[in-house]
C-alpha cells in the first residue's frame, strides 16, 4: 500500500491505495515504512505523496461500518492519532507531496508533516468534518491549530472550505504551490535540503515545539 523509493537521502513514501484511506492495512504500511526509515543510517529525510488525483481521502468509513460490531472505529481512530503523533515528532525532516485532494484525514496527514507542497492544476485541500457532523478530537484540533494561524484554523475547522492550491498557499496550508510534474521533485528538494541535520536534534525540538500536540494525539481518540 506504500511503495518506498529513495532519492539521494530521501525516502519517498508514495501512497498506492487509490483513494489512500486509512484502514488497518494502510497504518501497518505506514508503520513499516517509518520504520525503514529510522531504521537507515545516516542522512534521511521523508517526502509522502501519492498517485493520480488523491493524496488521501481520509478515513476508510466502508471498512469501519462493516467492523463497527469489532471496534473499527476505534481501531482506526487511535492508529490514525498514533500516525500523526509519530510524523509530528519525526526525527527527520517530513514533506508532504501533495499530488491531489486532500480531504479530511488526509488533510490533517499533510498538515501533521513539516511542509507541504501541493499541485497546482487539480485537487482541493478540505476539512469536511463540520458538514459531516464529524468534531475533530481534541488531538486532531490540536494538530491544525498548531500548523496554522488562527484565521486559516477557523476557516478550515468551522466553514468546511475547499482550498485549491493558490488559495491553500495564500492562507499558509501549503508552502509551495507547484505543477503536477513538480510537486514530487520541489518537495525532494525541500527535503533533501535538511536531511543532514541530526536526527536526535531535531527529534528533540519538534517535541518541544509540539509537545501538547503529541500529549494530545497520545490520547483515546473520541469524537
Amino acid at each position: 500500500m506504500i511503495e518506498i523509493t529513495r532519492t539521494q537521502d530521501v525516502f519517498v513514501l508514495t501512497m498506492v491505495a487509490e483513494e489512500n484511506r486509512f484502514n488497518p492495512a494502510m497504518l501497518d504500511a505506514f508503520s513499516r515504512a517509518l520504520d525503514e526509515v529510522e531504521g537507515s543510517d545516516g542522512a534521511a529525510a521523508v517526502v509522502l505523496t501519492g498517485q493520480g488525483k488523491f493524496f488521501s481521502n481520509g478515513l476508510d468509513l466502508d471498512w469501519m461500518m462493516a467492523n463497527a460490531e469489532q471496534g473499527g472505529p476505534a481501531l482506526v481512530a487511535d492508529g490514525l492519532q498514533a500516525l500523526y503523533r509519530r510524523l509530528v515528532i519525526f526525527p527527520t525532516a517530513t514533506v508532504a507531496a501533495v499530488n491531489g485532494h486532500a480531504f479530511a484525514g488526509g488533510g490533517m496527514l499533510a498538515l501533521a508533516c513539516d511542509q507541504r507542497v501541493m499541485r497546482t492544476d487539480r485537487g482541493f485541500f478540505c476539512l469536511p468534518e463540520v458538514d459531516i457532523n464529524i468534531p475533530f478530537t481534541d488531538g486532531m484540533a490540536k494538530l491544525v491549530q498548531a500548523k496554522l494561524t488562527p484565521s486559516a484554523a477557523y476557516e478550515a475547522m468551522l466553514t468546511g472550505r475547499r482550498f485549491t492550491a493558490d488559495e491553500a498557499l495564500a492562507a499558509g496550508f501549503v508552502d509551495a504551490a507547484v505543477p503536477e510534474g513538480d510537486v514530487v521533485p520541489v518537495a525532494v528538494e525541500r527535503a533533501q535540503a535538511l536531511a543532514g541535520k541530526a536526527r536526535s536534534t531535531v527529534g528533540t525540538i519538534k517535541e518541544r515545539m509540539y509537545g501538547s500536540v503529541a500529549a494530545a494525539l497520545a490520547e483515546t481518540a473520541e469524537f
